[in-house]
């Protein structure tokens, strides 16, 4: 099974390592198809990544920003997004290694740094899928269940959910760590490899890698957050709230966004994990190429997108940008509101 991280990187490594395979299966290297105009994409693609760092490092900073200058972190909502931000960070930070890899087609980092940027990157998208998922879940709770989930929704429910999310994305690493480490070949590589591990154990934990990537972070997240936002629009529509047609928009919004950039590349790596035919794998691995990049890009985005579809952070936003560029007043529209009340409103409000 190939892993959702640049998935058998041996196959975005330039042509001439295709004579090889490091698999399982045999001690021996065995043949593999031509994956040259897969690696070439992938090079000149792997540009983007130094972008979608820059891009992640000033967008969740800026929320991070708001959320220190204006919120307080008593509601559940902050803690959510808070640790949301925080794995964002720790998935963007392994992208500048990831982009050298690529584009010099050779590890340079050393075998350490191999098993955690490895695990770091799985650590930061794993915890993202289930952060979404958990804020998805909570915002339905505070719109379909207002009176009834207010008993529930404190802090001490916020900092437990998210111990749980942590504790299981950091179980589910131990995994990449153990398979993961850098092999010589045409040149230095930083991929699964046995190692020392016996064949049987590396086996089954590679087993186990794509059962949970299709189980636990791919069907049960489309769920719950199909699920949620369903509940949430039908709350809306029948509700009196005036901007109830923008916030159904919202709502779409955000499960396309979902849909686009992470149903397509787990489909894509769940099928390539599985063929044998040379031509199918080479296509996949094309499209490959692209739907990963739209995944990262997601997952760089996804605080930006899931904290100013909120009224109150757009004006957070507004009053900062008044402040530090007074020249814009006459354009913006603020409003003034204290931080304790902000920070007190519901997530119906939010919407």
């Amino acid at each position: 099974m190939d892993d959702i991280f640049l998935e058998d990187m041996s196959m975005e490594l330039e042509s001439n390592m295709s004579d090889y395979d490091y698999n399982y299966t045999d001690a021996t290297p065995k043949p593999l198809c031509n994956p040259k105009y897969s690696n070439d994409l992938g090079s000149k693609l792997s540009v983007l990544y130094y972008f979608m760092f820059i891009f992640s490092l000033v967008g969740n900073s800026l929320v991070l920003v708001i959320i220190h200058r204006f919120e307080r972190l008593t509601t559940v909502t902050n803690i959510m997004l808070l640790n949301l931000v925080i794995s964002s960070f720790i998935f963007m930070s392994s992208l500048p290694f990831v982009a050298v890899y690529m584009q010099l087609q050779n590890w340079i980092f050393g075998n350490a740094v191999c098993k955690i940027i490895r695990s770091v990157y799985f650590l930061g998208i794993y915890s993202s899928v289930l952060f979404l998922t958990l804020l998805t879940f909570d915002r339905h709770l505070a719109v379909v269940y207002p009176l009834k989930a207010s008993s529930v929704r404190n802090p001490k429910y916020a900092f437990f959910s998210c111990a749980v999310v942590w504790i299981v994305s950091a179980v589910v690493c131990i995994r990449p760590m153990l398979l993961y480490s850098t092999f010589p070949g045409l040149a230095t590589y930083c991929e699964v490899h046995q190692g020392s591990l016996s064949f049987d154990i590396a086996n089954k934990l590679m087993e186990a890698g794509f059962y949970l990537q299709l189980i636990l972070f791919f069907i049960f997240p489309v769920i719950v957050i199909v699920y949620c936002y369903l509940r949430i629009g039908f709350t809306v529509m029948s509700s009196r709230i005036v901007s109830k047609f923008k916030t159904v928009r919202l709502i779409f919004v955000i499960v396309l966004l979902f849909f686009i950039s992470w149903a397509p590349f787990n489909i894509l790596t769940l099928m390539e994990a599985r063929v044998t035919s040379c031509d199918e794998r080479q296509m996949i691995e094309y499209r490959l190429q692209i739907t990963r990049n739209l995944a990262y890009l997601y997952y760089c985005i996804s605080p930006l997108l899931y904290t100013f579809i909120g009224r109150k952070f757009q004006n957070y936003f507004r009053q900062l940008m008044v402040k530090y560029f007074p020249a814009l007043k006459k354009y913006i529209s603020v409003t003034e509101v204290s931080r304790t009340n902000l920070s007190t409103k519901s997530t119906r409000n939010e919407l």
